[in-house]
């Protein structure tokens, strides 16, 4: 049994999120990172992101994500599911 089960944590970032090549980072930055899934703009001008890894790893994607972008997030809501494993890759949406 995997002490460190996989999740799937979605994430909504409001702020200047759009127009400032925010996917495109996440995606390069998700290359450092055992997470799958993906991030794509919304029209309410939000971005979300849906990703599956384990807690800790996600922490430290999320802080990788804060450390370039700190400036541009007004608000990051995070709500949490289980895994359903049908991610391949992380991949930036339309």
């Amino acid at each position: 049994m995997n002490s460190f089960p996989r999740k799937r944590w979605m994430a909504r970032y409001s702020g200047r999120v759009q127009g400032v090549g925010f996917r495109h980072t996440v995606s390069r930055i998700a290359t450092r990172y055992p997470v799958m899934g993906y991030v794509r703009n919304l029209p309410d001008r939000t971005v979300e992101m849906v990703t599956e890894c384990t807690e800790a790893e996600f922490q430290e994607f999320q802080q990788a994500i804060d450390a370039v972008f700190r400036r541009n997030i007004d608000e990051c809501r995070v709500t949490q599911q289980a895994a359903t494993g049908e991610f391949s890759r992380f991949e930036v949406r339309q």
